[in-house]
């Protein structure tokens, strides 16, 4: 193999690897919104949640130092802030957009009023208990698709565990079929002795989980510290896989990867270098997003009653 073969290969392998790293987050977030959208809430608030999730597991790591508990403390977090989101779309029936949108407004600030007083005056930790790549004996060895695959960390393990997992619910469990039901035709949902309000509720709840869970993947698995910024968009990203994978999570989770593959591509061309402006490179993954909302990729149908809020008659 000559310098430019093992050039070429060494920037294939470090993209498609950042690809799988960087797609775990927003496919968390998408695995929850889904459930969400399929109960008929449009959960703005997915990226403010994230922000939220991404603290509260930054602040555990280190205080405790305990990986797995600061992974499961982020989802509680999400789960718990997500009850007020849910009693707001469900219940007081007020505007979803607005609603998330103020939400993630709240959460930005909360986020950096309690980081600052946690932290006090003191310099942010360097460092943080944090997920390591796993390192598979032999099959991590394979060419090419052993660096690839087989030397993520455990989070991007679970989050393709999880998707084969909603997918059976969503599809294979009277649970999934009442929360289909829920979100294409509420009144006969209704009818047939399904409670609408408790399985938009579940859905919100769900996607409040996902996304808490994105927040600590994000900083346990990938930066390994806190920012105000640290989400930077990846929540509306995350609407946007919904719409692209046609709330079907294994087709979220392709699209993920390709959302992944899109932001792992400056990375990889920084690197390696090129002539491309890094400012167009920056924006290809938002690029991608508008054109998944935008159709540019099909039609998508959503649940006949997304954004619907119900009433019983």
């Amino acid at each position: 193999m000559n310098g430019h073969a093992i050039v070429v290969s060494a920037f294939i392998i470090a993209w498609l690897s950042a690809s799988l790293r960087l797609a775990g987050p927003v496919l968390l977030a998408a695995l929850g919104e889904t459930f969400a959208e399929r109960s008929g809430i449009l959960n703005v608030g997915i990226e403010g949640t994230i922000l939220l999730g991404a603290l509260v597991s930054f602040l555990s790591s280190y205080r405790t130092g305990m990986i797995w508990t600061s992974l499961l403390v982020a989802t509680l977090a999400g789960v718990t802030v997500n009850f007020f989101l849910a009693w707001m779309y469900v219940s007081v029936r007020a505007s979803q957009v607005i609603t998330g949108l103020v939400f993630n407004v709240f959460a930005l600030g909360l986020a950096t009023t309690v980081y600052r007083l946690v932290l006090g005056g003191s310099a942010a930790p360097e460092s943080i208990a944090v997920f390591q790549p796993l390192r598979v004996p032999m099959i991590g060895r394979i060419p090419f698709l052993g660096p690839v695959i087989f030397g993520q960390t455990a989070p991007f393990y679970l989050t393709l565990l999880l998707a084969m997992v909603a997918q059976f619910v969503l599809y294979r469990t009277y649970f999934g079929l009442a929360l289909r039901a829920t979100g294409e035709n509420p009144a006969a949902a209704d009818a047939a002795g399904i409670s609408v309000h408790r399985m938009r509720y579940l859905g919100t709840l769900l996607s409040g989980a996902g996304a808490g869970m994105a927040g600590g993947y994000l900083v346990l698995a990938q930066v390994g510290l806190f920012r105000e910024t640290i989400v930077a968009g990846q929540g509306f990203i995350a609407l946007a896989i919904v719409i692209f994978g046609r709330w079907h999570p294994l087709k979220a989770t392709v699209a993920a990867l390709v959302f992944g593959a899109c932001d792992a591509l400056q990375l990889s061309l920084q690197i390696f270098g090129n002539k491309v402006p890094p400012q167009f490179l920056l924006a290809l993954p938002y690029i991608v997003t508008i054109l998944a909302i935008s159709g540019f990729f099909g039609k998508a149908v959503p649940p006949a009653a997304l954004m619907k809020p119900y009433v019983k008659g």
